[in-house]
């Protein structure tokens, strides 16, 4: 789909209300483009996992100018499925991020933390 007004304008096609009850939301979804302005922003919320974090931050239902009732989870839901055809899974979006020798650099700070530690003589 596009911009977050536009899926405002289709969640009030499906459930009613209007689209400033619906913006909130879809704007959430949309804020990684912060960080990167092209569709790559997506794989961290457009995914099953997202559309659940969505409610646990806005709740279970919003209450539209209607005073309709409208489960958060269908309109992440609706937002997924428009912008991608589908609702993928997180595992979906990492299977797709080709690995660099940075990302398993992790140091094992362990000996330099835990007192109890073997000290190697």
């Amino acid at each position: 789909m596009g911009h977050c007004y536009h899926h405002a304008l289709s969640s009030v096609r499906k459930w009613g209300g209007e689209p400033e009850d619906y913006l909130p939301l879809h704007q959430w979804f949309d804020e990684s483009k912060a960080i990167t302005a092209d569709f790559r922003h997506r794989a961290l919320r457009h995914h099953a996992e997202g559309i659940f974090m969505l409610e646990r931050f806005f709740g279970t239902t919003i209450t539209v100018s209607t005073g309709r009732v409208i489960p958060v989870r269908l309109v992440g839901e609706q937002h997924v499925r428009e912008d991608l055809g589908f609702i993928p899974s997180f595992a979906d979006w990492v299977r797709c991020i080709r690995p660099e020798p940075w990302m398993g650099r992790a140091q094992p700070i362990h000996r330099d933390l835990d007192p109890f530690e073997a000290v190697a003589a």
